[in-house]
């Protein structure tokens, strides 16, 4: 049935920001202190290039200058901005500053693809961000401008990004590996020459770093990415917008489970909040009623949100 489909769509596109929820982990954890760059290019251009490599298919005519505007919007910009909010901000509060990016995009959805904001679109947003807030924001939690600037730049380009790339769509014979090899390429290759000049090389790597590296370029970028535009390309863009709110979740529970962190009764119902936004996000298949002597008929049509469109 379609809406088991969809269901599954879902499930699986939610894998991506669950692994992203990690990044803050691992960045404090095992990663080289203020390489928010290094950090960004190694996570990007070891796996776009192996994915470049496996798909041998290159952009043609106008997919030049889409794949450079997609690759800086979903992963050069925002991958750097990310990393320079997880090292001036507690994880949970970057999670916090990035989770604004679904409000962004009903907005951008409104205005580039014409879709209409429904109520229940808006009340997801508010819930998710309510929800991010019980889950991480505590009497400790320290706001830095820089952070929070980047984080929410961070959270316009993914949005941009989401919006632009449901827009386009891909080319006809491209799959998606093809395509996030694209944009992960672009991005490492962008983030280059800025890792070079304004950070350099580090004189050392642990064995702690390579690790950390290793897991954010092929667990955090090829896998997660691939699965992510995927899953943009079947769901509505608000729907898998509202996925990421999985990503502060995940954080959340990882601080809990390896770092040793309490959970609040406030968390666990901003937990609850989060799932229940996610829910509300999701696509359904409107219901028919069936007539007496007449054939039911199930719409395909695929909707925006939870309400009919």
């Amino acid at each position: 049935m379609a809406s088991n489909r969809l269901a599954r769509d879902a499930a699986l596109t939610a894998l991506a920001p669950a692994v992203w929820g990690s990044t803050y982990l691992v960045t404090t954890e095992l990663l080289p202190p203020d390489r928010p760059l290094l950090a960004s290019t190694l996570r990007a251009l070891p796996a776009g290039l192996v994915l470049l490599a496996a798909g041998g298919v290159l952009p043609r005519g106008v997919w030049w200058w889409r794949a450079l505007v997609l690759g800086v919007l979903n992963i050069g910009a925002f991958f750097y901005l990310l990393f320079v909010a997880a090292y001036h901000l507690p994880g949970g509060v970057a999670a916090l500053v990035v989770a604004v990016q679904p409000m962004l995009v009903l907005l951008l959805a409104a205005l580039l693809l014409k879709d209409r904001i429904q109520r229940i679109q808006v009340a997801a947003c508010v819930l998710g961000v309510l929800g991010v807030a019980l889950l991480v924001l505590g009497p400790q939690a320290g706001m830095d401008a820089v952070g929070v600037v980047a984080g929410l730049a961070g959270a316009l380009c993914m949005a941009s990004g989401i919006v632009l790339t449901k827009y386009w769509g891909r080319p006809p014979g491209v799959g998606v590996l093809a395509f996030t090899g694209w944009q992960l390429t672009v991005g490492g290759l962008l983030l280059v020459p800025a890792t070079l000049v304004a950070e350099g090389l580090p004189d050392r790597l642990t064995g702690p770093n390579l690790g950390g590296f290793a897991y954010l370029s092929v667990v955090g970028a090829l896998f997660a990415y691939a699965v992510w535009f995927r899953g943009i390309g079947r769901l509505p863009a608000l729907a898998v917008s509202i996925l990421g709110f999985a990503s502060p979740l995940a954080a959340t529970v990882l601080g809990y489970v390896v770092l040793g962190q309490s959970l609040t009764p406030l968390q666990l119902v901003g937990a609850g909040a989060v799932v229940a936004a996610v829910v509300l996000a999701q696509p359904r298949q409107p219901r028919t009623v069936p007539t007496p002597g007449a054939t039911t008929r199930t719409s395909e049509k695929v909707l925006v949100t939870g309400g009919e469109q």
